[in-house]
């Protein structure tokens, strides 16, 4: 395949995954999250109507935006006001995605860089759109000659999301109240038995975001992704039972397979 061709056919598929920005997607006619006049998210028409509901936690829509209450303000009041509208939601069972409740906790801020809001259950997060961080490492070893070979995981079967997939090395979202690096070392310890003497090399080498929608709602994600070349006799081990298989390949056929196989959204972003 020329890189011509395969440049068209990533094009393809990068335009799919941040299909929310796409003509024809749900973005004309959802509203915005807003705190303290901070657009936090994007909130889809029929979970809008559901919001009414809870005139206690939810102001109605106006000019196009979905807002707390007055007397939600603090980061505390409105994580639990908003938690409690979720927890009525998710035994009414009418929205999938709450299905898959996690009990984790996911920070709601405009950036990166400015101070959490509010927290909220990351089941719920696509619910309002609003952006979720996670870590992915690339495993790499160089050999003597200079050639890069990629490990790749491929996700358990019985994982919640993205079942199956080729996905990297290890990979985690990132909590409220925990750090980036020791995310990092956590899921390289959990998921791939990798010990932190050597996750601690890990080299900070891009960001990633994009936003899409399903049927669950939209989905704005943000990868912080990091490099970390592995000693060549290391072999990653199956951990806490996340991913159920590790293969070894040079990257031009990691390219390829970006193209020709299941492939987890974040892994084909980083070509």
């Amino acid at each position: 395949m020329t890189s011509a061709a395969w440049s068209e056919k990533i094009v393809k598929l990068l335009s799919r995954m941040n299909n929310f920005y796409s003509a024809g997607s749900s973005r004309v006619s959802c509203c915005r999250f807003e705190i303290d006049s901070a657009q936090v998210g994007w909130i889809p028409p029929h979970v809008a109507a559901l919001l009414t509901r809870y005139p206690d936690v939810f102001n109605p829509p106006h000019d196009g935006a979905v807002t707390l209450c007055h007397s939600l303000d603090s980061y505390g009041r409105r994580s639990e006001a908003v938690d409690a509208v979720l927890q009525s939601l998710r035994h009414e069972a009418s929205l999938s995605c709450l299905r898959g409740w996690r009990d984790e906790k996911y920070n709601v801020m405009p950036t990166f860089s400015n101070p959490p809001l509010m927290w909220m259950e990351r089941a719920a997060t696509s619910l309002f759109g609003v952006k979720r961080y996670g870590v992915h490492i690339n495993g790499y070893t160089v050999s003597d000659s200079g050639e890069v070979s990629m490990w790749l995981a491929r996700r358990s079967k019985t994982k919640q999301t993205f079942p199956g997939l080729l996905d990297n090395l290890a990979a985690g979202g990132l909590s409220a109240g925990v750090g980036v690096k020791y995310t990092l070392v956590k899921e390289c310890q959990e998921e791939a038995c990798i010990p932190a003497a050597i996750a601690d090399k890990a080299c900070p080498v891009a960001t990633v975001s994009y936003t899409y929608e399903d049927e669950e709602g939209v989905f704005a994600e943000c990868q912080l992704v990091y490099d970390l070349e592995l000693p060549r006799e290391f072999k990653p081990r199956v951990g806490d039972g996340e991913v159920q298989d590790f293969y070894l390949l040079p990257i031009d056929k990691v390219s390829m397979r970006v193209l020709h196989s299941n492939i987890h959204n974040s892994l084909v972003q980083q070509f």
